[in-house]
């Protein structure tokens, strides 16, 4: 979870964070990322790129160049090259430098998206694509009872507290006019994270951080200026019970648990491209 924030304002992540929730990221199908024009392309920005994910799967179907663009140095450190350390605000490239610029849950994280926006479709002569969440659409299914519930609280204490629209995601469209690109489409793409038997080393710790109520205490800053300390006690107790039960169904090999994040895949044309 963010720790802190770079100089832009955009919230940070560390990369373990970042490749935990994009595991299995269009590993499936990669139908909602046709109208990229991905085939066509011949050197495209992945802004924001973070540890990569996003990266390599444009470099697996992109023929020419594809640049990893992000504000932090050490998250680059995880991308081969090619990549430029910059701010999705004020890109170190010229003028239609690039066919396409991509960026993928980035904007949910910027505290001006709009002025990004503008920046991409400075730097691409053709089209600008945002892959964004709804992250109130947020859903997970689980076998122990309490965790769907509980999962939803947070969240709806999360989304009251954090200070950038982390629900964009269809609504992206509204911002590209301004920015002077024509809207090409828009396509939803759900990506499920799933724990089940065998489970990883990931799994396993992310029980034990259930149960130590480690991960509630990663949102405690936006958490705590949304209800107070006694409510956020008991969740805090009852989201531990659930840690616990997450443990033991683990231990019997009966524990499932899918969460579903949808994403919305705004492609936008540049003015007189």
């Amino acid at each position: 979870m963010p720790s802190d924030r770079l100089e832009s304002g955009v919230r940070r992540f560390d990369a373990d964070y970042l490749e935990r929730t994009r595991e299995g990221m269009w590993a499936d199908s990669r139908d909602a990322l046709a109208d990229l024009e991905l085939d066509a392309a011949e050197r495209v920005l992945d802004v924001g790129c973070g540890s990569g994910e996003l990266t390599r799967v444009l470099r697996e179907e992109v023929a020419g160049e594809v640049i990893g663009v992000d504000a932090d140095a050490d998250l680059l450190t995880e991308v081969p090259q090619p990549t430029v350390l910059g701010d999705a605000t004020r890109l170190p490239f010229a003028d239609d430098a690039v066919d396409l610029v991509v960026c993928q849950a980035l904007l949910i994280n910027l505290p001006d998206p709009a002025a990004a926006l503008s920046e991409f479709a400075r730097v691409a002569s053709d089209r600008v694509a945002v892959i964004e969440p709804d992250n109130s659409a947020v859903t997970v299914e689980s076998t122990v009872d309490a965790e769907a519930t509980l999962a939803r609280r947070a969240r709806e204490l999360y989304l009251d507290g954090v200070e950038t629209d982390v629900t964009l995601g269809a609504n992206a469209a509204d911002l590209f006019p301004d920015a002077g690109m024509s809207v090409v489409s828009t396509r939803r793409y759900e990506q499920e994270l799933t724990t089940a038997p065998p489970y990883s080393e990931a799994a396993l710790a992310a029980a034990k951080r259930k149960a130590t109520g480690a991960g509630l205490a990663d949102r405690a800053d936006v958490l705590g200026d949304t209800t107070n300390e006694e409510s956020f006690d008991r969740l805090r107790q009852s989201w531990r019970a659930m840690g616990r039960d997450v443990i033991e169904q683990m231990g019997t090999g009966e524990y499932e648990r899918t969460e579903t994040v949808p994403f919305f895949v705004t492609v936008g044309r540049v003015a007189d491209s």
